[in-house]
């Protein structure tokens, strides 16, 4: 979500807590970057019942940046 004048706002709920976004995105893709990470963290939740919430989100981070790199060396051939 790129620093852009044309801030738009979205709110979102993910693992039962409210935010609200300003981002230059489209709010519809806002919600369904919250939806992922939310379903991530469910995920992982299920996995690990006794994480907590900082740890929890830290290893989501972790699991969805090594998607992000697996399918960007991917796309770039490696």
């Amino acid at each position: 979500m790129e620093k852009n004048n044309n801030k738009k706002r979205a709110t979102v709920r993910i693992q039962g807590q409210t935010y609200k976004v300003v981002s230059s995105e489209e709010p519809a893709h806002v919600k369904e970057v919250a939806s992922y990470m939310n379903k991530k963290m469910e995920e992982l939740k299920k996995r690990n019942p006794y994480l907590d919430s900082t740890k929890l989100a830290v290893l989501t981070a972790l699991n969805i940046a090594d998607e992000y790199l697996k399918l960007k060396r991917q796309y770039e051939g490696e």
